[in-house]
């Protein structure tokens, strides 16, 4: 595992070094996640696309770090780091609440005189910006957290069961669940790159039809979307498929690097 010491290697994490020049993608987390949930997707998409996991403060090695609950305020921190990987522009996936998140850094980066943006959006598991629910996770106690998780099915049941693991998750889970619930994109925002949408059929949070209004939020004529069988964590079902999907699109012949 190679994980950078820089000051940008506060934010991300190399897990599988790739030859120079190759694609990089940067994932962004959902929820109570952490940036080793891409562990595995960096080990498959090696050594064809490098991938840089965005670690959010107050987990795993950023544990004693407070956790961020405003959305706006964590895009600007990564807006910040950005320009550091500015060789060649990098494509972002987010999954579920990391989708929104990246579509914010998108944005920033857009807005940025000289700045670059990413070539390629990836939202997994999220509805577009402009289909809002009212939700309240944030604002249960701890065991309603509890049977959030349990509704998601993407922690394992060992972790729920663990009482220590569970005091260092639920707080960064409520954080994270207090900043997406409470955050607004600004209507009519778009960035201006393709975005791919992917989702599962079954997704408790997000339907097909809210899925599929991504296409609202860019600027190029073109959105990408495929449906997967599952859940809200249908991608861990479906892998193989999903590393297929970005690298088909990454080292397409007509794709940024």
């Amino acid at each position: 595992m190679n994980v950078t010491t820089s000051a940008q290697g506060t934010w991300l994490r190399s897990y599988h070094p790739t030859p120079e020049g190759r694609p990089r993608l940067v994932c962004f987390p959902h929820a109570g996640g952490s940036a080793s949930f891409f562990f595995a997707f960096a080990k498959a998409l090696a050594p064809s696309v490098e991938v840089l996991a965005v670690q959010y403060p107050g987990r795993q090695d950023r544990r004693h770090e407070p956790c961020v609950d405003d959305l706006a305020r964590l895009a600007d921190e990564i807006a910040e780091i950005m320009p550091a990987w500015a060789d060649r522009p990098p494509a972002f996936f987010g999954h579920s609440m990391g989708a929104t998140l990246a579509f914010e850094v998108a944005l920033r980066l857009g807005e940025r005189p000289g700045a670059v943006g990413p070539s390629r959006l990836f939202v997994s598991g999220r509805r577009a910006p402009g289909r809002h629910r009212t939700e309240t996770v944030h604002l249960r106690d701890d065991a309603g957290l509890i049977d959030e998780l349990l509704l998601l099915n993407g922690t394992e049941p060992g972790v729920l069961l663990d009482d220590d693991v569970l005091r260092m998750v639920l707080p960064s889970l409520r954080a994270d669940y207090r900043a997406i619930e409470r955050h607004v994109v600004r209507p009519g925002a778009r960035v201006d790159c393709p975005i791919t949408v992917l989702v599962g059929d079954a997704d408790p949070k997000v339907t097909v039809d809210e899925a599929r209004a991504w296409r609202e939020h860019t600027t190029v004529g073109t959105t990408d979307m495929s449906v997967f069988p599952g859940g809200h964590f249908y991608l861990n079902e479906h892998r193989p498929a999903v590393v297929d999907l970005i690298t088909a699109a990454l080292l397409a012949p007509d794709a940024s690097i």
